[in-house]
């Protein structure tokens, strides 16, 4: 039998910021002790008035509970329980001390008092303007996204990205998704098309609507890029769309003609190619665009340099032997206004782009250096004794519009630019660099064009090398310096499809360790926090776990969550935010770029201290970054991380989790990428046919039309 039961709450055991499950204890009249009652609402503080209908139930574990099939919130009507409820940490800026003197001060008005005269908080010992000001502006955003958490739970989908919704909408957040709740999957990182469409089907958008076609359409498009495509062929949009809708070829064709007509979408117009691709406008001018600048570039005059007495002089000003591929390279690299340098390990990369950044700086030309990621750049730096900055530093972001500063009306302070680790730009980043070079200046792009592409959609540098339209060597010899490691003769065997040697060997730097699903996580763990640091003294802050995916038992969810465990003690005291545990001395990562706190994707840094009063917490990167835990949905744990993730970064230790498990994801570039993030040690851990599998598979292909762009420019070139 159903019943009602209402009370205060007197504490917040458990809440899920996903499904809004919530377990209460709550103070019920004519109960001698706390009552737990479980069911999912908006999120609840203690001191609120919770009114709910369910049924009782014995719970094997925790004994007697009330399950409410129906839970609502309302404020605390006594000043018990109005204590409770602003100390809780639910509003920036009171804590119990200051939740104390508020309701000392004002009783039961104090909320009137927040919400409708905040300068009457000066009134309070100790309360300032500048904390009178941040409390009533947290009052009312709690105000704004607890109604727009009521409208989205009403609507069906869960209440944990409410908070960037407010930040994106503001206070027209349920007007604006009344109107098109389809723009929620554009505009808010976290909700997709399937959560967007729940809400559309309870507002009464029909199945066949064109809206909701149009929706699927773009959805369809822009989940391609994130598969690495900045297109896909017109049949296989219409087939992926119609599994996504469920609706006929004749909606979804009369959707795509629409979204071309309002140029959304973009058909690929290139004559000498008839396989109809379609664009979301912004990749097909990304990519055209592209390829124009780098041919008007290129074509432009350069430098006159002697590249024989030029690679003479380098070789004594730093008294070394510079070996013919390098000299054949950096002799072409004086000749070519732009230029593409690729290779693998050990190669001579670093050598050979130290003695041309010599060269140019005694020709008194200014050079300016960049890479993807801030390991990337910080490397850089390291190995040419320069400046180098990311790449998103180096255009600057304008806070007034969260643009680029640097562009093509006003361009980089330049004579020469190197872009390092190339391999990881994809093809939004890599315009935007582009039209901030200046027409004068030359350019190197350096990478290994076997490595993974980018996270991002294209694949540039494999494009610009196939296309033959940029002047490109590809370095090719292994060092003696570097022969004798493990590491660099794995690395080689694996990118020409053999298996690396798996032999145990005394004093090595490469180690294979036979694991099965069932006993790969425990093996692992003992690795990270025993073996490797007894036998080398590695610390385990020097190693990184690289993962091929996400899921599964080996997967980095999952390995992330059981490393914490064992090599951080403090998680128990952790917070729990968007499912995950955040404590002082977690190792995390950023997965998004964030222009206003200058942190980017696959930024790792450690928790350094959490406040629970002031709902944040301070992450040091390069410097310290603080965040509120709204924002806490940016970061991930980094313990282990996937391959896709480390591009750029280079770890003293690597251990890689290999197994069947990631039958999807095992290829080539991806364990090769892997192999060579490890500087000093690498460790596979798993099955060896797994590692046998990735090594014949070679990479998948994306769609793209970068290569295509610029080979007419290239026979446009060969005619003239």
């Amino acid at each position: 039998m159903s019943e009602n039961i209402a009370g205060t709450v007197e504490r917040v055991t458990y809440y899920n910021d996903e499904s809004g499950f919530s377990v209460l204890r709550v103070k019920v009249k004519g109960h001698k002790d706390l009552v737990t009652i479980t069911g999912s609402s908006t999120p609840i503080s203690p001191g609120e008035y919770v009114q709910s209908k369910g049924e009782w139930y014995n719970d094997r574990n925790h004994g007697l509970q009330f399950k409410a099939e129906f839970l609502k919130a309302v404020p605390p009507n006594t000043l018990e329980g109005i204590k409770k409820y602003l100390g809780s940490g639910m509003i920036k800026g009171i804590g119990p001390f200051f939740a104390d003197r508020l309701v000392d001060k004002f009783g039961e008005d104090v909320f009137d008092i927040i919400e409708q005269r905040p300068s009457r908080l000066f009134d309070v010992p100790g309360i300032g303007k500048v904390r009178a000001q941040r409390i009533a502006v947290n009052w009312h955003e709690q105000k704004v996204v607890r109604e727009i958490m009521v409208f989205l739970q009403s609507h069906g989908v869960s209440t944990s990205r409410s908070h960037r919704i407010y930040k994106t909408y503001g206070d027209d957040a349920i007007k604006l998704v009344s109107e098109n709740p389809y723009r929620l999957a554009s505009d808010i990182r976290g909700i997709g098309f399937i959560s967007a469409d729940a809400i559309a089907r309870n507002l009464g958008i029909e199945n066949n609507s064109l809206i909701r076609a149009r929706a699927g359409v773009n959805h369809v498009l822009f989940e391609a890029t994130s598969e690495g495509h900045t297109g896909l062929p017109y049949d296989e949009l219409v087939i992926k769309a119609k599994e996504l809708l469920g609706i006929p070829d004749e909606v979804v064709n009369t959707a795509i003609d629409s979204e071309i007509a309002s140029q959304a979408l973009v058909k690929s117009n290139i004559e000498s190619i008839s396989d109809n691709m379609l664009f979301l406008a912004s990749y097909y001018h990304y990519e055209k665009n592209i390829a124009y600048m780098l041919k008007n570039l290129s074509n432009g005059d350069w430098q006159n340099i002697d590249s024989d007495k030029a690679i003479a002089w380098v070789q004594e000003k730093n008294d070394i032997v510079l070996a013919p591929g390098q000299k054949h390279a950096i002799s072409k690299a004086l000749n070519n206004k732009v230029m593409v340098i690729t290779g693998g390990p050990g190669t001579g990369k670093t050598t050979l782009v130290y003695s041309l950044l010599d060269i140019l700086s005694a020709k008194k030309i200014p050079i300016k250096l960049c890479a993807p990621t801030g390991r990337a750049a910080k490397r850089l730096s390291e190995s040419t004794k320069r400046e180098a900055l990311t790449i998103h530093r180096l255009l600057e972001i304008d806070p007034m519009n969260g643009l680029f500063k640097h562009n093509e009306n006003d361009p980089i302070n330049c004579g020469y630019l190197v872009i390092d680790e190339s391999s990881m730009v994809d093809v939004q980043l890599f315009y935007s660099l582009l039209k901030a070079v200046p027409d004068h200046a030359g350019m190197l792009i350096v990478g290994d064009a076997d490595q993974l592409p980018s996270v991002g959609a294209g694949q540039v540098l494999n494009d610009i090398i196939e296309s033959k339209a940029i002047a490109t060597s590809r370095l090719t010899e292994i060092f003696r310096q570097v022969a004798h490691s493990e590491i660099i003769k794995a690395a080689h065997a694996i990118n020409n499809e053999k298996m690396p040697d798996l032999s145990p060997k005394d004093d090595s730097d490469f180690y294979f360790i036979s694991a099965t699903k069932d006993n790969l996580q425990e093996k692992l763990i003992n690795v990270v926090k025993d073996r490797i640091p007894k036998r080398f003294g590695y610390k385990p802050v020097d190693i990184q776990v690289l993962a091929p995916m996400q899921r599964g038992g080996s997967g980095v969810r999952s390995l992330n969550i059981e490393l914490q465990k064992v090599l951080n003690p403090a998680y128990k005291d952790g917070i729990e935010k968007y499912g995950q545990l955040f404590a002082n001395g977690d190792k995390v990562m950023q997965i998004e770029n964030n222009y206003d706190k200058e942190v980017y994707n696959g930024d790792i840094g450690f928790i350094e201290q959490i406040s629970e009063e002031d709902q944040q917490l301070v992450v040091r990167f390069d410097t310290d970054v603080l965040y509120e835990y709204n924002d806490l949905d940016q970061l991930t744990h980094a313990y282990a991380t996937t391959i896709h993730k480390s591009q750029g970064s280079e770890y003293p230790v690597v251990v890689i989790p290999l197994t069947m498990q990631s039958f999807m994801m095992l290829k080539k570039n991806l364990v090769y990428t892997g192999v060579t993030r490890g500087k000093k040690l690498v460790v596979i851990i798993g099955e060896k046919k797994a590692l046998a599998i990735a090594v014949k598979n070679k990479k998948a292909s994306r769609y793209s039309k970068l290569k295509d762009w610029l080979e007419i420019g290239q026979n446009e070139n060969n005619n003239n």
